[in-house]
């Protein structure tokens, strides 16, 4: 996909009737807004740039950050050919063909930039073919990518690039991207102060995107600067990055249940909001808090499980968007509730013990005994009925007879667990009162 601050190199200056995007494309590096991190004297582009060298890079960033336009200038900096190549439309074939080329233009001394837009669209086998190219030098490769690197592209190709984060477009940035469109066109945006705000706010970063809406703005014939309302009425908001099988989606989940388990209702609500209104599935939501319920609740509050699973058929009953206030419910429920994990520590521990002791018999005396045989041999033999005994417990041996009794459950002093604590307590000195 086109970059919309990607200046053809080849081009003249565009004329007064060009669109806005393409009389504001940067003309150096140093025009690059919002990436300074990079782009500066201490960035990693500005010393490759420095230096004249160029290692083969990946630029992962969300959208409309200017991967493109960085690429291109780059290239412009160090004197080489710039070759662009999107993954969405070209195949092997493709590639083969772009290769041959770059040879050729390597043999007559001349380097190329391969830049290959939404790099993570090819499969293992396409970013494969990069690899000897990359290696014997006739190509540097530059790749873009909305993706996580770590999980879309191949570990042979990632050791070989450097791989340079690109961040969502800060409002200053975005300021100076509606200053430079006001300069250009010679006209101030129809905004008050507070619909500017909202205007930089509906972008979400996406510098793309804000262009588009200003030029809009511009198209309109607009009397009296528009307040937020107005603006509102007039423009749509950017609709938020959010792929549902893809990195996006696992790290709000992520942010949703580290704001769970640290007790924040407000942060909780926050990322849950994000999720829902990004078009997750409800029920997945849901899923994910009864997984929190019992894993960071437990038995300090046994009512949270009971809340999630009743959300779920709260929503089951009602649908959307009315049966969504009871997720939300849940998730408050879950994020102001006492917290312990000691039941899930207490299954990972159990779960390791009873791998590594494989098939321990039972004591015989907690055996049953349906037929005669049994009984001649001793199940059941000596059996304390704990409802027979003082207090309603004999503190009899459970444990099998090669295996020393052991403790995978210890109940925090949070919540309704700080009940079971006492409760263990007290069956701990009965049992030693009558061991002893």
């Amino acid at each position: 996909m086109a970059d919309l601050f990607a200046p053809d190199t080849d081009a003249e200056t565009p004329a007064d009737t060009a669109p806005l995007a393409d009389r504001l494309r940067p003309r150096s590096l140093a025009e690059v807004v919002g990436q300074d991190h990079l782009t500066g004297a201490d960035g990693a582009i500005g010393r490759m740039v420095a230096a004249g060298r160029l290692s083969s890079i990946i630029f992962w960033g969300p959208p409309g950050t200017g991967k493109t336009t960085i690429s291109r200038l780059l290239a412009d900096a160090v004197g080489m050919r710039f070759a662009p190549v999107s993954a969405v439309f070209s195949g092997v074939a493709d590639l083969k063909k772009i290769f041959a080329t770059a040879a050729d233009h390597a043999r007559r001394g001349e380097k190329t930039l391969l830049f290959v837009d939404e790099i993570h669209r090819f499969n293992r086998a396409q970013q494969d073919s990069f690899l000897p190219f990359v290696e014997n030098g006739t190509v540097i490769l530059v790749g873009a990518t909305t993706e996580n690197p770590s999980f879309e592209l191949n570990a042979a190709l990632l050791s070989r690039a450097q791989v340079l984060i690109l961040r969502r477009l800060d409002a200053a940035a975005l300021e100076q991207l509606l200053e430079r469109a006001e300069a250009v066109t010679g006209r101030p945006l129809p905004l008050d102060a507070a619909a500017r705000e909202a205007l930089l706010a509906s972008a979400d970063g996406d510098g793309r995107f804000l262009l588009n809406q200003v030029e809009t703005l511009h198209a309109i014939n607009i009397g009296e600067p528009l307040d937020p309302a107005g603006l509102s009425a007039l423009l749509h908001r950017r609709v938020a990055v959010y792929d549902k099988d893809r990195e996006g989606h696992y790290n709000l989940i992520s942010a949703l249940h580290k704001s769970l388990r640290g007790s924040d209702p407000q942060a909780a609500l926050y990322y849950l909001a994000r999720m829902l209104t990004a078009g997750e599935e409800p029920l997945y939501v849901l899923r994910r808090l009864v997984r929190f319920a019992t894993e960071d609740i437990g038995l300090a509050d046994p009512q949270a499980l009971v809340q999630c699973l009743a959300a779920k058929d709260a929503y089951d009953f009602l649908g959307s968007p009315e049966g969504e206030l009871a997720i939300v419910q849940a998730c408050l429920y879950c994020a102001t509730a006492p917290k312990s994990n000691a039941a899930y520590a207490a299954m990972k521990a159990s779960f390791k013990s009873a791998r590594d002791t494989g098939s321990l018999m039972p004591p015989q005396n907690i055996l049953n005994a349906p037929t005669r045989l049994m009984k001649d041999i001793g199940y059941g033999k000596g059996y304390q009925y704990d409802h027979d005994a003082a207090e309603g417990f004999s503190g009899d041996n459970y444990w099998p007879g090669e295996m020393a009794p052991q403790t995978f459950y210890t109940p925090t002093e949070r919540g309704f667990e700080a009940r079971i604590a006492e409760r263990i307590a007290y069956w701990n000195r009965l049992r030693a009162d009558r061991d002893g």
